[in-house]
Parts: C-alpha cells; sequence; structure tokens
C-alpha cells in the first residue's frame, strides 16, 4: 500500500519511519523546510523527534500535493485546530478512493466533532478510519513493541489499513467502534492533565490510581452516550492508552500537568509542547454538557486551565465530593 504522512510532529514521523520499514512506499509532508531537509539528508528530525535516527528509504516534502500523489491512504497527524483546513485541501488531492486515516487525538473546540467526522465533511467520498492507542511516538520510532487499533465504521476498510501497518514489532487491531477510538483518544489526554497535576503535587501512586478508574468511568460515559461500546472503553484505545498517558514520562499533558501542580502558569506549562488535552477539555465539557453527563475530573481541569483555579484546590475538591456509589 502506498502511503502518505501528513504532518510532520514527533508522532507523524514514527509512523512515516514505522511505514518505511514496514516495506511501504511513504512520503511524510512536514510544514517546516529545516524538517524536511533534516529528514531528507540526516535522517533526523532535529525539532519533534531528536532522538531517534530515522530509515534511509523514508523521504520528507513541503509540498502536500506531492506527499499525497498516488497514495493508497494518508494518515493525518496534525493538531486538532488544524484538521479542518488540512482535509479540505485533501478533498481535492487525494487520490480517489485513498483512506483518509485520522492518528489526531482531539475534538474541535467550535463544531464538537471527531476528526474522522471532519475529515467526512471536507473529503467526501473518501473512506475514512482512526488510528489511535498506547503509542509513544519515540518508542514506536525506536520498533519497541506496540499495539494500536484502527477502526472504521467500515470494517472492510479497517481492516485495508490494518494488514499493511502490523509488523513484529507494531501490531495493529481493527474495530468498527470509531466513535468509542477516537473519543477514548481524546478525552485520556483531560485526565492526563490532572494525573500530572497529582504528580507535581507529591500526592502518592493511591491518588494516580484512584484518579485512572474514575476518569475511565468518567470517559466511556460520555462515550458510550455518544454511541460507542463499552468494551472498546477497557481495551487498547480507552484502558491502554489512558493507563499509558497518565503514567509515562513521556506523555506531554501529563508533563503539563505536572509543572501546573509546582505551581507554573499555564503558558509556561505547555512551553514547546502543544498539548492536544488543553483544547480538549474545553470540547469535552461541552459535550458533557449537551448529553447532560457528569465529568468532575473534566470539570476540574476546565477550571485549572480556564479560570484560575489553583490546582491544589481543584483535586482536594474531587476528595470531598458528596459520597456515592460506584
Amino acid at each position: 500500500m502506498r502511503m502518505a504522512v501528513v504532518g510532520g510532529g514527533a508522532w507523524g514521523t514514527a509512523l512515516a519511519a514505522h511505514c518505511s520499514r514496514a516495506g511501504l512506499p511513504v512520503r511524510l509532508w512536514a510544514r517546516e523546510p529545516q524538517v524536511v531537509q533534516a529528514v531528507n539528508d540526516e535522517r533526523r528530525n532535529p525539532v519533534f523527534l531528536p532522538e531517534a535516527e530515522l530509515p534511509p528509504g523514508l523521504r520528507a516534502t513541503c509540498r502536500l500535493e506531492e506527499a499525497v500523489a498516488d497514495a493508497e491512504a494518508v494518515i493525518v497527524v496534525v493538531p486538532s485546530e488544524f484538521c479542518r483546513a488540512v482535509y479540505a485541501q485533501l478533498g481535492s488531492l487525494a487520490p480517489a478512493g485513498a483512506i483518509l486515516v485520522s492518528a489526531t487525538k482531539g475534538l474541535e473546540i467550535d463544531t464538537l466533532r471527531r476528526m474522522s467526522e471532519v475529515a467526512a465533511a471536507e473529503a467526501r467520498g473518501h473512506p475514512v478510519a482512526a488510528l489511535s492507542g498506547p503509542s509513544f511516538a519515540l518508542e514506536v520510532a525506536r520498533e519497541l513493541p506496540t499495539a494500536v487499533v484502527v477502526a472504521s465504521a467500515d470494517h472492510a476498510v479497517a481492516e485495508a489499513v490494518q494488514r499493511p501497518l502490523s509488523t513484529r514489532s507494531f501490531r495493529v487491531y481493527s474495530s468498527v467502534d470509531l466513535v468509542g477510538v477516537e473519543l477514548a483518544g481524546a478525552l485520556k489526554n483531560v485526565i492526563a492533565i490532572a494525573a500530572g497535576i497529582v504528580d507535581g503535587l507529591g500526592y502518592g501512586h493511591n491518588t494516580v490510581a484512584a484518579l485512572i478508574t474514575r476518569g475511565l468511568a468518567e470517559i466511556t460515559r460520555l462515550a458510550t452516550a455518544e454511541g460507542a461500546r463499552p468494551d472498546t472503553l477497557a481495551g487498547l484505545a480507552g484502558l491502554g492508552d489512558l493507563v499509558l498517558t497518565c503514567t509515562g514520562a513521556l506523555s506531554r499533558n501529563r508533563t503539563v500537568g505536572a509543572r501546573l501542580g509546582r505551581g507554573q502558569s499555564l503558558k509556561e506549562a505547555s512551553a514547546g509542547l502543544h498539548p492536544e488535552g488543553v483544547r480538549t477539555t474545553l470540547a469535552g465539557c461541552a459535550l458533557a454538557g449537551r448529553r447532560g453527563i457528569e465529568m468532575p475530573i473534566a470539570q476540574q481541569m476546565k477550571a485549572v486551565l480556564y479560570e484560575g483555579k489553583p490546582a491544589r484546590a481543584a483535586v482536594d475538591e474531587l476528595m470531598l465530593r458528596s459520597l456515592k456509589r460506584e
């Protein structure tokens, strides 16, 4: 399968490197000329993934039309705020029938739409899928064993992406629960910020374990209200990604939370990281409000991120909520 990866950040670079090592013809599109030059000449991405050596067969370009020419599948890995504009271009540039695979874990703030919904609206006629799961970019780039999920409402589309991407070090499961896979991937970032705050405040493993468990309950309530399957939330795209992002030192969202817990401002905490969870907090709370779903952790994160609430006060308030049955 001829592949294109749109987005030269850490995750896009890692996925492009994986495709190349899997023997797939692949082009990487990056906005930054210095990234393109370094990938082509030095086999590195010094801006977003400096620790990883890239395979010699991987080529990058700044021209989107060149990247997607003849591609049978296009993996889109750009921040959620830029996805609509990118998919609008792909609607005319991607070859007819090319599968558009979202690897962006976020929601559109204005519309509260998932990225696959944005893709379907802007690039009509193209099959759509989403790739998610517990996967740090650096570990994928270094070929450490990883398992992910590719989902599409059409199982044949999911399987068409699953087969060529699967290798000994990168196991891909297929799913038809596009809603569950995408919402789990987006909302876990909100909980990861909270987990980072807990770490930054110096609280212990007990607190983190409780946060992950109750965070999963929140995500499951909202996702199933949107039509997701409960078993998806207990799988790789749900619990798996949540545990990784809340506990792994490579998590950007967890890092932002830890900095907040140590007293930094949001601007200081986010510097150089561009965490999706900050934007997703607004969208997730709005989506929960529309559905009448209670999400106390997400609401406290919204108060910390956008309303100036002290991080310690937010965690204390979660612990002092009225007693309930589990």
